[in-house]
């Protein structure tokens, strides 16, 4: 998983000087065909599309996850820390494992005080501490050249006994698909926590300060960890995090990583009143249409579970004031396909996340004072 709040169009680029994370094809081509020795123990290796690795050690399995460390200084030092620490346990949780140590690299930019490294470091321990996650190892330094948003590298790694995990390979046939929190709760948490000024104007400071609470969706850590109560494998078999390209972003991923087809009912698809309020406000700023289902959504979880248990796990998450609806399922073929009741037509991987243009046209527009 990753989440990029300063690269327009990231994700599947595969061109020189574009940003983001690279598309298959690239990753194929170049990562994949080289990794070192090989290594019986590693029983799940990089893999487009699936968020973690798997180290075997005796009876029990390592859950291994890198991402950059991410801190926004304009979302404040404590919701900063949160959404850092977030990611990277997202990523873990999504196995179905808890989090549960963290070894991280700060490269911090020169213009970083000690007093800010003080306020963002005191809340990644209490987030840290509040998930049951010790940090382990690391290493801490300035540096010119590095700035904001990413500001380092971290693993995150939980601890499983053997097979007791699920990953984006393991969706079966039958399964039935669920979504939680509903599309693109990342586009409009980012976009509300950056730029409320745009949001009081059109609905007033009541709304622009409770969209200020959509922030706090962005993590699946809850959501995976009550659905892996299920059982792994035997109930939840597959679980994946909306980020980058949104909703069809992730189901496109897990039908490719199982080699499965998943079949969405268009009508069991939503998205949050406030979260489509703040898309329509920023869509009216910048005149561009924003598909809330290919937006960038950290905090939606789509999973995969065993379809005698579908009621169950919406009663889990219910349970935990979660969200979540069964907005499809998983059958023989390839691909995803969108059924409108009446035809099915095919999803394609959407070329560009329709959150960047927006972001950092209305970014333009603040910096201008033009907001």
């Amino acid at each position: 998983m990753s989440v990029s709040i300063v690269t327009p169009g990231s994700g599947n680029m595969d061109s020189a000087g574009r940003l983001g994370k690279v598309n298959r094809r690239l990753f194929e081509e170049i990562i994949y065909r080289e990794l070192g020795r090989p290594d019986e123990s590693v029983v799940l290796g990089p893999q487009f599309g699936v968020d973690f690795g798997v180290v075997r050690l005796g009876d029990y399995d390592l859950i291994v996850e890198v991402d950059p460390v991410y801190v926004v200084p304009e979302y404040g030092w404590d919701r900063s820390a949160w959404f850092a620490v977030n990611i990277l346990a997202s990523d873990v949780a999504v196995s179905g494992v808890p989090p549960r140590y963290l070894f991280i690299d700060l490269n911090l930019p020169t213009r970083m005080s000690d007093e800010e490294l003080r306020l963002l470091w005191n809340g990644i321990h209490r987030e840290c501490r509040r998930l049951g996650i010790s940090i382990v190892a690391g290493h801490t330094g300035r540096y010119e050249g590095v700035d904001y948003p990413m500001i380092g590298g971290a693993t995150m790694v939980g601890v499983a006994r053997r097979d007791e995990w699920v990953a984006p390979t393991m969706a079966r046939p039958g399964d039935a698909v669920i979504m939680t929190k509903g599309a693109a709760v990342e586009a409009a948490g980012i976009l509300a926590s950056m730029f409320p000024k745009v949001l009081e104007e059109r609905y007033g400071a009541e709304f622009a300060r409770r969209a200020q609470d959509i922030f706090w969706l962005q993590s699946v850590v809850d959501d995976a960890l009550t659905l892996s109560k299920l059982g792994l494998r035997t109930g939840v078999t597959a679980m994946h995090d909306a980020t980058e390209y949104g909703v069809w972003g992730a189901l496109i991923d897990i039908a490719e990583a199982s080699g499965v087809s998943i079949v969405v009912d268009r009508d069991s698809l939503f998205v949050r009143d406030d979260v489509s309020k703040v898309l329509r406000a920023f869509e009216e700023v910048t005149g561009i249409k924003v598909d809330p289902f290919a937006a960038i959504s950290e905090g939606t979880l789509i999973a995969t579970v065993r379809p005698e248990r579908a009621g169950e796990a919406l009663s889990l998450l219910r349970e935990r004031g979660i969200e979540a609806r069964v907005i499809g399922r998983v059958a023989e073929g390839r691909g995803v396909y969108l059924d409108d009741g009446s035809s099915l037509k095919r999803v394609q991987q959407p070329e560009e996340d329709p959150f960047w243009p927006v972001f950092f046209k209305v970014l333009d527009l603040a910096r201008r004072g033009e907001l």
